[in-house]
């Protein structure tokens, strides 16, 4: 709470007047001492005078004063694309739409970049039809690393290599690339820059942060808001530009145990000095739009905080946009639903996003406003700063020259630039005996991922969490492995692709690419930062034996425990999730046909790299900071060093033995397999996919968090299945543990429902609500084998047609359950 017993008040700047408007604040939450806000201890910034320019204002005014109350309520909300039509503007007068990470026209994820122009203007046809005042639309989009919704786009690094390449001229350049990209398909609004300083890299969205050190942050929030946005002026941003959003405000990325939307347990100072970063230079160089974050300050909901929403934006950090909530966000404050939540609004949230929410919302804002539980003058404010932004982002015009230029997607110059960022971000973390660059002439071999263009890009790529893509969706691009054949044979060498190492030709050199599958928000989290998978060790030590030379290429979202795959290589890369140019790893790691380097590394760590997987969080300055490789470490190549040997922690009883399904992902290395009368079918992504003969279908459902759940239907006979590496549940270390899981029986009869662990089989208790099923390991051990040798650790299987939606499988501790079940 604010160190203040004076009314909060609500201001707006305008070029002639300061209007002031004295409303006490609701009581949103009892906040401790801990989470006190003193506004004397936070920086000073402001938006720039002009954009609150006269004539805008004077606009902005008049056309305020014509609204109704329906019409200003409804500039207030923000529909998804997937759950509004442009006919429901007849009806309900909206102010914005967005296109969230699973949305698209149609609900064709890969709809054609044509598809997109169409969907704005029947949106914006609609809102025009509207009677009254008809104020156009704000279309808002995820453009996070490219314009990674849309086939076909510039798909730059993530946040994460951009931090390392540590060039703020380079992000203003891409900001301005993928503003033109974001424009061209119709879009108005991006929801980035995103500016949290990551401070554990268990956390899914770590690659989202440029670096844990908040001086890369700051150097980068204000260069790509003038890159997206260009210089305000007294009128609209210049065609090809997009309004900008900075988020998450604030502290996303300080939270207790890198939970995502979890608690940042710190000081002001900390949350001033670290978190807050960012945001005074974005809001210097005009950001037109803040996102408010899902997460918590000491207990306290950042969505329903006045004193940050209100006292800290609006005072000393100077903000005179608007600040939009975050997917849903608003639901979770209590004595809130996603349906009705005036304490977020009266805290200082201008717009709901309210993707499917939409409808009731708009309703009970509307009977909130009238009831005075929302003052009108409050309403007034919100409404003020969103046609600002509005006039500001030139929606009000009818002229969009760059609309439907859409020859400007995946462009020559955007992909050189892309392909040049690639070069800067790549670290290198060991060369020994010199292996790099590969020399002419060489006979390389290429084995893992090299050519998945997915995998490469990593989550937010034309979905939510980036699976399920192929080449195909991926037209103007180049695969890590064309690029290192383009490069090898063009010095005069010849490369071979084999995606588990098993080479016709033994190599002089192999490249091995590998890493973490693509994932984004909450699904991402992780318990440490052990890297399971277990096959590129052993091509990696497979080559080592026969005396073969390895590079490996490393693609993550965070830095890694890695150590025994980094002693298996002679030449370790960190490329982290390069994009949609892999020409760039071969523009540095083959040399020129003289022999030379075509391009050196200059990417230095911005995130500390870990010594063991189970390390507290690793940050430069932390007490005990003790990385593998520190902050800023990166070689070159006129570093001739060794790198030794590196300790390597023994495998023991880790979480991956214990956690099969969570936070909406099966954890490596688990995996989900389906099963008929046509035999079995693995789910690539996990999320996605039906059994040979099609009798069972896995969808991706809500449970406790967005699509955290998989819903799986049984057409007839059959079972679901997460297999993986044989284990000894016999073992002492699985005493007192038991299988359990969330569940929910959508459709059918539970008779015909059984849960099973290796050979044992428990029938399945009705619950046409969320239950939870927990039964001892050792009620499993009555089927062939008993506990030994199980690689089939959950079994769910269906006599006759039935519908399950299933959450969070694991071990957990048995706490008296039996054998019929805990089944509440």
């Amino acid at each position: 709470m604010v160190k203040s017993t004076a009314p909060r008040t609500w201001q707006r700047r305008t070029a002639t007047a300061l209007f002031t408007i004295s409303l006490l604040a609701p009581q949103i939450a009892s906040a401790q001492e801990s989470a006190t806000v003193d506004l004397a201890n936070w920086p000073r910034a402001a938006s720039p005078a002009v954009m609150t320019d006269a004539e805008s204002m004077a606009f902005v005014e008049a056309l305020l004063s014509r609204l109704t109350l329906e019409e200003k309520v409804g500039q207030v909300i923000q529909a998804d694309i997937g759950s509004i039509t442009p006919e429901d503007l007849a009806t309900y007068p909206l102010g914005s739409i967005l296109a969230g990470g699973n949305s698209a026209p149609g609900g064709d994820e890969r709809a054609p970049a044509q598809a997109w122009v169409d969907l704005a203007r029947q949106f914006r046809a609609a809102a025009a039809a509207r009677p009254g005042a008809r104020v156009p639309l704000l279309f808002g989009i995820d453009a996070v690393h490219g314009h990674n919704n849309v086939v076909g786009a510039t798909l730059f690094p993530h946040n994460i290599g951009l931090g390392a390449a540590r060039n703020p001229d380079l992000i203003e350049r891409i900001g301005q690339a993928t503003a033109l990209e974001v424009a061209a398909t119709g879009a108005d609004w991006t929801f980035g820059p995103t500016v949290a300083v990551p401070r554990d890299d268990r956390w899914g969205r770590t690659y989202e942060g440029y670096s844990e050190d908040p001086e890369v942050t700051a150097a980068y929030a204000g260069r790509m808001t003038l890159g997206l946005q260009g210089a305000l002026g007294a009128g609209q941003l210049a065609p090809g530009r997009i309004a900008g959003s900075a988020k998450h405000y604030l502290a996303d990325g300080g939270t207790e145990n890198g939970t995502d939307q979890g608690d940042a347990r710190i000081s002001e100072r900390e949350l001033i000095d670290i978190h807050a970063a960012g945001y005074p230079p974005a809001i210097n160089a005009g950001i037109l739009t803040i996102m408010a974050s899902f997460s918590s300050w000491n207990g306290v909901k950042h969505t329903a905080n006045a004193d940050l929403l209100t006292d800290v934006l609006r005072g000393p950090l100077g903000f005179d946009g608007f600040v939009v909530g975050d997917w849903n966000a608003h639901g979770q404050i209590p004595g809130c639903t996603n349906e009705s939540c005036p304490a977020a609004f009266n805290a200082g949230i201008d717009m709901f996003m309210a993707p499917d929410s939409w409808r009731p919302l708009y309703e009970n804002t509307l009977s909130q406003v009238r009831s005075g539980e929302i003052p009108l003058a409050r309403l007034d404010e919100a409404v003020r700063r969103i046609l600002l932004v509005k006039v500001k982002a030139g929606v009000f015009e009818q002229a969009r020259p760059v609309e439907g230029r859409l020859e400007v997607l995946g462009s020559p110059d955007h992909r050189a630039l892309a392909r040049e960022a690639v070069r800067q971000s790549l670290v290198l973390l060991k060369n020994n005996n010199s292996i790099l660059p590969i020399q002419p002439g060489a006979r390389v071999g290429v084995a893992g991922v090299a050519d998945d263009i997915g995998q490469a890009a990593g989550g937010w790529t034309i979905t939510w969490q980036g699976t399920g893509n192929t080449r195909a969706d991926f037209p103007n691009a180049q695969s890590i492995w064309e690029g290192l054949r383009e490069a090898v044979t063009a010095s005069g060498g010849t490369a071979e692709l084999s995606p588990n190492g098993m080479f016709e030709q033994r190599p002089d050199v192999a490249i091995v690419v590998f890493g973490e599958e693509p994932y984004a928000e909450f699904q991402g989290d992780l318990s440490d930062l052990d890297f399971r998978p277990q096959g590129p060790l052993a091509m990696l030590r497979r080559f080592r034996a026969e005396g073969i030379p390895t590079v490996s290429v490393f693609l993550s979202g965070r830095p890694l425990y890695v150590n025994p795959e980094i002693n298996a290589s002679d030449a370790f890369v960190a490329a982290w999730l390069p994009g949609s140019e892999g020409g760039g790893i071969a523009d540095v790691i083959v040399a020129g046909a003289d022999g030379r380097p075509r391009h050196d590394f200059r990417g230095s760590l911005s995130f500390s790299w870990p010594r063991r997987p189970d390390q507290p969080p690793q940050n430069r300055g932390a007490v005990d900071y003790d990385p593998q490789f520190a902050y800023g470490f990166g070689l070159t190549y006129a570093d001739a060093i060794q790198t030794p040997l590196l300790a390597e922690v023994q495998e023991g009883f880790q979480a991956g033995t214990t956690r099969f399904f969570a936070d909406g992902r099966f954890v490596t290395p688990w995996s989900l397999v389906v099963r008929d009368d046509g035999g079995e079918a693995r789910i690539a992504d996990g999320a996605r996919g039906v059994s040979p003969r099609n009798r069972v279908t896995v969808t991706p459902v809500d449970g406790e968090g967005q699509e955290s759940a998989r819903r799986i239907t049984f057409g007839g006979p059959g079972q679901a299945i997460v297999t993986g590496p044989a284990v000894d549940f016999g073992r002492q270390d699985y005493e007192g543990l038991a299988l359990s899981f969330r569940y929910r029986v959508d459709a059918g009869s539970s008779d015909d429902l059984t849960v099973g662990l290796g050979n044992g089989v428990l029938p399945l208790a009705d619950a046409s609500g969320w239950s939870t099923f927990r039964a001892p390991l050792n009620c499993f051990a009555g089927g062939v084998g008993g506990l030994t040798g199980v690689d089939r650790v959950w079994i769910l299987t269906a006599q006759a047609e039935a519908t399950v939606s299933i959450e969070d499988i694991r071990l957990s501790p048995a706490n008296g359950s039996t054998c019929a079940s805990d089944q509440p």
